[in-house]
């Protein structure tokens, strides 16, 4: 797909997220894939409202994070999304986002190494899962301003999980990845129900 389609989808993204409360303020950042060799995506740039992107907030980038084509700087962030390019070859697309359950439970786990979450029928809408008995992990890293570091932390991680679908910086937000964007927004629409679920049964006295 070309800069422009992938914008315009990635737009509409950000406005269904920012309704639902995902993205506050400026928050979150959204990429995908125009190429994969040489690798080339589009992503947000840095500190724009997710719930009124249009074609002028996003940049294509190379492999590098040097800019190709529009206006404004990338995200600190996107040596993240770099990272897990290069390590999910079929990956298509990566959707930050910041939701208030997802923050509390990546506190609240931290200890764990992961958001672990078995036994929901919703896990079906995750890619490859055919079942609701499948446990999915969602590993927790350390929240850094080094993104450098971060990014070689990110990398272990997935080394470490080829498995999972997604994962959180603490107390900050969760990063989850698709074939396409279509896929990674179903992905997110599913860890975010999960995640109010799981934190809502926490809450709940026994």
């Amino acid at each position: 797909m070309s800069f422009k389609d992938l914008s315009e989808s990635l737009s509409l993204v950000g406005y269904e997220f920012y309704r639902r409360g995902w993205v506050m303020g400026t928050s979150g950042n959204f990429s995908a894939k125009i190429a994969e060799s040489p690798l080339r995506i589009v992503i947000t740039a840095s500190g724009n409202e997710k719930g009124g992107l249009d074609e002028t907030h996003f940049l294509e980038i190379d492999d590098n994070a040097d800019v190709l084509q529009g206006f404004g700087k990338p995200s600190a962030e996107t040596l993240v999304h770099l990272t897990i390019y290069r390590m999910r070859g079929n990956t298509g697309s990566i959707l930050h986002t910041h939701s208030v359950w997802g923050t509390v439970l990546s506190d609240y786990y931290y200890g764990d190494g992961s958001i672990a979450i078995d036994g929901y029928e919703m896990l079906k809408g995750l890619a490859g899962v055919m079942t609701h008995e499948h446990r999915e992990r969602i590993p927790i890293v350390e929240n850094s301003q080094d993104y450098i570091a971060l990014s070689h932390v990110i990398d272990n991680v997935l080394r470490e999980n080829p498995g999972i679908h997604g994962l959180y910086l603490r107390r900050h937000g969760l990063y989850t990845w698709g074939k396409d964007v279509a896929e990674a927004k179903r992905h997110v629409e599913i860890f975010e129900f999960l995640f109010e679920v799981l934190g809502r049964t926490l809450s709940i006295p026994r």
